[in-house]
């Protein structure tokens, strides 16, 4: 068995496999990217507090306890998923960048640059965090400001004194742009779709009809879609006082760039210093290619957890079960159905 990724859900998958019985060598190994335990965790910006962050969930068999919450959020689930790795003593191998998963018969064959696994079957936990998603428009090239990725930021002091435009609609985008009002000379904040707010309290019953959603995407093969177009953005208290302020004051997108501006479509222009991508991210699965898994539809037709191509791969922290509580379930789940299939296959 091969578990590849050691976030949330790659290390609820390996706690499942313990339990269930089985062991290192023969048994199970988690290949992690990462040089440290943390997951995608461990490169969130400093300035996101532990107290800010949402979607922080319990490993299964072990909490995270009382932490200071004005700490790091990366400081600090990058300890809990250490301690979690020892608590349990769960054989995870770092760094490793598992680069193709091919299918030899019997086995699936994961390959890294320097290392093969030969797996009767694989939990694939990849998440996103490594394929943050640039969309282009006209001019981005000739752009003279900075460009980066939500991904790339480290800390609103990059933007003191600037005007900044943050393009997209998601919690992340939402977070930053408040940030660094704070800081910047200005700010202009521009989306593909006026943003839909949410304005209740994110109880079970809303979770469970956005799980469905992603989950009825996944079943026909489509691509799952991002988090927000099926939640919606939460009113928050910094929220509801960035609408109060103007900062959350949202723009359609623009058309093009010049080397200093952005452009709308009605020759409107707005010059920008810098320019953050909140674009999002998309699963991180080129590896899998070989495999020849995508539908027509553009995604993985998938059934629950399992790979529907191939009943020997499932993914977890993908599509409905990307999220930390939906990520725990998943990896129960997958351990669950390839215990059947592999004592069904002797």
């Amino acid at each position: 068995m091969a578990v590849i990724g050691a976030g949330q859900a790659g290390l609820s998958a390996a706690y499942h496999l313990r339990r269930t019985g089985f062991r290192n060598g023969t048994g199970f190994v988690v290949l992690d990217h990462g040089k440290r335990p943390g997951g995608a965790w461990q490169y969130r910006w400093p300035s996101l507090k532990l107290g800010k962050a949402h979607a922080i969930h319990d490993l299964p068999g072990m909490a995270l306890g009382e932490a200071d919450r004005d700490r790091p959020a990366s400081e600090v689930v990058s300890e809990y998923f250490g301690r979690y790795e020892r608590t349990f003593d769960l054989p995870v191998v770092r760094p490793v960048d598992v680069l193709s998963v091919h299918d030899e018969g019997e086995r699936l064959l994961v390959e890294s640059a320097t290392d093969t696994w030969a797996a009767r079957a694989v939990i694939n936990a990849t998440g996103t965090w490594d394929r943050p998603f640039w969309p282009y428009y006209p001019g981005q090239e000739r752009f003279r400001g900075r460009q980066l990725h939500t991904a790339d930021f480290e800390s609103v002091e990059e933007f003191r004194g600037k005007h900044v435009v943050v393009v997209g609609g998601g919690a992340s985008g939402v977070q930053l742009l408040l940030e660094i009002a704070e800081v910047a000379s200005g700010t202009t904040w521009v989306t593909r779709r006026e943003p839909e707010w949410l304005d209740a309290e994110f109880g079970p019953e809303i979770g469970r009809q956005s799980v469905a959603k992603v989950d009825r995407r996944v079943r026909a093969g489509l691509p799952p879609g991002s988090v927000v177009s099926v939640t919606g953005l939460a009113l928050t208290p910094d929220v509801r006082r960035g609408l109060e302020q103007g900062i959350l004051d949202r723009k359609p997108m623009f058309d093009h760039l010049t080397e200093h501006s952005v452009v709308w479509a009605d020759g409107t222009e707005r010059h920008a210093d810098a320019i953050l991508w909140a674009t999002g991210f998309r699963a991180a699965l080129d590896h899998l290619a070989p495999l020849h898994l995508r539908a027509p539809g553009g995604g993985i037709r998938m059934d629950g957890t399992r790979v529907v191509a191939d009943p020997r791969l499932h993914l977890v922290g993908y599509g409905p079960s990307a999220s930390t509580i939906g990520a725990n379930r998943a990896g129960r789940a997958a351990v669950t159905e390839i215990r059947r299939y592999l004592e069904g296959r002797g």
